[in-house]
């Protein structure tokens, strides 16, 4: 089988042969059909990700088809559509993951595959009102915003809702879900054309972050500030965030693209009993319920652009320029 291999950090991946893995005991092999990106491949590509930075087969999100069952395995069935949960062994605990928890894609191989072997238990139908592409790019960025949302945000009708830089696939996904929940949802961007597309989505109005005055042209047009704030980005802006929190406010953060956050007045924060939230990808309960969201409002993941897999490296070039707006996709199988 073919699969794109990280040899080294800094280095473009290789297309390489690999021999097709075997399903044991409660595992399953996927015929991948579509994979998407993630920033942790880029990240890791980079060598600025936290684990391992050679001799990977990267790859978090596929859709695809069941090719072979391991023994004990019986809710699933071969050429089934389906796709699969990234967070492997989240443990126990709802609240947070467990010592053994692992992303797929580093260190297991993942999706950048002509096959890839899961745990049987990570594998789910395909959503019914779903194409395979628009499937493959639910999986990390769905669960992530979900999570972050409905399970740290605890989102409510009448919350208002910033969700920043919106040309991201978790940030995207976020706004839909607010979106189809009823929400007043605005976002943030560095890119004009970016903020007109969500606008074009649903969102009530969006700002330009890059601005020097973004953060009184936000409260100008939304003065009694948002009830959640969505945020994957970090850096120097992070402390604008605070200004835009309502009192009682939440900010629920879960990457960190522009570096470091900057410096934080703690008195703005414990003064307008603020809550600031970190979190990171979800459970398998949250995996569940997420699938059953996208299927009850009948939300479709949004795509930017789709690449073969021997064009892989140029899929990653296009994801560092940061001029997508929705999930690119690699096409792995026919």
């Amino acid at each position: 089988m073919k699969v794109a291999f990280l040899s080294q950090a800094n280095h473009p991946l290789e297309i390489r042969e690999f021999p097709i893995p075997k399903a044991k005991k409660g595992e399953a092999v996927i015929k991948v059909q579509y994979a998407a990106l993630n920033h942790r491949d880029l990240w890791t590509v980079l060598g600025q990700y936290r684990g391992l930075s050679q001799n990977l087969v990267l790859g978090s999100d596929c859709s695809g088809t069941v090719y072979e069952l391991g023994e004990e395995v019986s809710d699933l069935e071969l050429g089934q559509a389906v796709i699969v949960n990234p967070s492997l062994h989240w443990g126990d605990s709802e609240k947070v993951q467990g010592k053994d928890f692992q992303i797929l894609g580093n260190p297991d191989p993942g999706t950048f595959s002509e096959f890839v072997l899961v745990p049987a238990e990570n594998v789910f139908p395909k959503p019914h009102h779903l194409s395979m592409e628009e499937a493959a790019a639910l999986p990390l960025a769905g669960l992530t915003a979900f999570r972050a949302l409905f399970t740290k945000g605890q989102l409510k009708i009448g919350d208002k809702v910033l969700i920043t830089g919106i040309g991201g696939g978790a940030a995207q996904m976020a706004l839909q879900m607010a979106l189809a929940f009823g929400t007043d949802t605005y976002i943030s961007s560095s890119h004009s054309h970016k903020i007109n597309h969500a606008v074009e989505m649903g969102a009530r109005g969006g700002f330009l972050y890059n601005s020097e005055n973004w953060v009184p042209d936000v409260l100008n047009q939304v003065p009694e500030g948002f009830d959640l704030i969505i945020d994957s980005a970090g850096g120097k802006t992070f402390s604008d965030l605070i200004e835009l929190c309502s009192p009682g406010g939440k900010l629920v953060f879960f990457g960190g693209t522009a570096g470091s956050i900057g410096p934080l007045v703690p008195a703005k924060v414990f003064r307008r009993q603020l809550s600031i939230l970190g979190t990171t990808m979800g459970s398998p309960r949250e995996f569940a319920s997420m699938i059953q969201y996208y299927e009850e409002k009948k939300i479709k993941p949004v795509l930017d652009s789709i690449f073969p897999l021997e064009e892989i490296n140029q899929a990653l070039e296009k994801m560092k320029s940061g001029r997508q707006t929705g999930k690119i996709l690699i096409k792995i199988n026919p």
